[in-house]
């Protein structure tokens, strides 16, 4: 058994690109996915969520991190010093 918090190079993603997997991963498409989610023991589930929300968590704020640095949130960054100016 693989514990989803610790396989991953990157952090605790072990669905990050640079990761090399030695084993083939028990599910093969979405569906084999959710199977096997939906037979986790309780205490294993509370686990997977506990790392799944750490997980989105963790995209989400690159993808933020991303789309400020290629400058794509200048605009709205600007109506809100424009409106909090305003007194808005």
């Amino acid at each position: 058994e693989h514990d989803l918090a610790k396989v991953g190079v990157e952090g605790s993603n072990p669905f990050a690109r640079s990761n090399f997997l030695p084993w083939k991963p028990m599910w093969a498409n979405l569906e084999d996915l959710e199977k096997a989610v939906a037979e986790l023991p309780v205490e294993q589930l509370a686990r997977f969520r506990v790392w799944f929300e750490e997980f989105k968590a963790t995209h989400f704020d690159q993808k933020i991190e991303r789309d400020a640095a290629a400058g794509r949130l200048d605009r709205l960054a600007e109506q809100a010093l424009s409106d909090f100016r305003a007194g808005r």
